[in-house]
């Protein structure tokens, strides 16, 4: 039987890394003073960094334009302020998109001033058209919404389902970019399938047991597609996946053994430009 589909790792160890005392970060992708010729973008995706920031401490007011920029928050208190006058503090659970488009400028910081730090991940995609007006949305999903299930948490603007109320809860954040974005808390032991609707796949396993180490550690996941293609990942692992069937499925299956930890998974179904 012939795979269905192409699993080609990005360990935790290879991505880019810097530790700035403040700012301990991890880039999927060629960033900044990381620049990685063989890892520039996939799909519409463009950036995947994992942040973990130290309290009152982050990014200072800066611009962006042309990119859809979603965070989603592991764990902490994340401030955000921009050029549209909004202003609020996101916890665990909180999906933020920002369509830049024609241009805005923003600020995220640990908000928290109680010595916790704040994890969570800085996304960026390419969007389907140029020179957008900039619009802000904020998403809530609890952790039952995400357990042993797939939560779809970003999906472009006019997917059924999307709305464009800035704030909801349960709802996926409308994206202008070829690619929806699901998140799961998988238990140990247990598997998801999830049909495929776009050509490429990005899998990342959120680095929630192991800090920032460099050897993954915690949580285990295959990935697998049923004809004879798998791969195993560890936390701040992650995976490129190339479709070569139609209607094709993914398993994912947290192998970490038994009472082992549960693993926090995004996947992105994207279009394959």
């Amino acid at each position: 039987m012939c795979s269905t589909l192409d699993f080609i790792p990005r360990r935790s160890e290879e991505r880019g890394h810097a530790d700035h005392g403040w700012l301990k970060t991890y880039h999927t992708f060629s960033f900044v003073m990381h620049p990685d010729p063989k890892h520039q973008q996939y799909g519409p995706l463009r950036v995947m960094n994992e942040d973990r920031i130290s309290p009152l401490a982050g990014f200072g007011t800066h611009p962006h334009r042309e990119f859809e920029i979603f965070s989603y928050i592991v764990s902490g208190e994340l401030e955000h302020k921009d050029s549209m006058s909004n202003v609020e503090i996101l916890t665990r659970g909180h999906i933020q998109l920002t369509s830049a488009g024609t241009g805005i400028s923003h600020s995220e910081k640990n908000a928290n001033r109680h010595g916790v730090p704040l994890h969570f991940l800085q996304i960026w995609s390419i969007p389907s058209q140029p020179r957008l007006t900039p619009a802000y949305y904020t998403r809530h999903f609890t952790d039952e919404m995400k357990k042993d299930r797939w939560a779809r948490v970003v999906a472009p603007a006019d997917a059924e389902g999307v709305n464009k109320e800035r704030e909801d809860e349960g709802t996926p954040a409308p994206v202008n970019s070829g690619l929806t974005m699901y998140a799961t808390i998988l238990s140990s032991g247990k598997t998801l399938e999830k049909e495929l609707s776009g050509r490429k796949v990005y899998v990342h396993v959120i680095q929630t047991s192991s800090g920032h180490e460099n050897a993954p550690q915690g949580a285990r996941v295959k990935l697998s597609d049923g004809a004879g293609g798998e791969l195993v990942l560890g936390e701040g692992d992650g995976a490129y996946v190339a479709v070569n069937s139609s209607s094709p499925k993914l398993l994912v299956e947290n192998v970490s053994g038994e009472d082992g930890p549960t693993a926090e998974i995004l996947l992105f179904d994207m279009d394959a430009n």
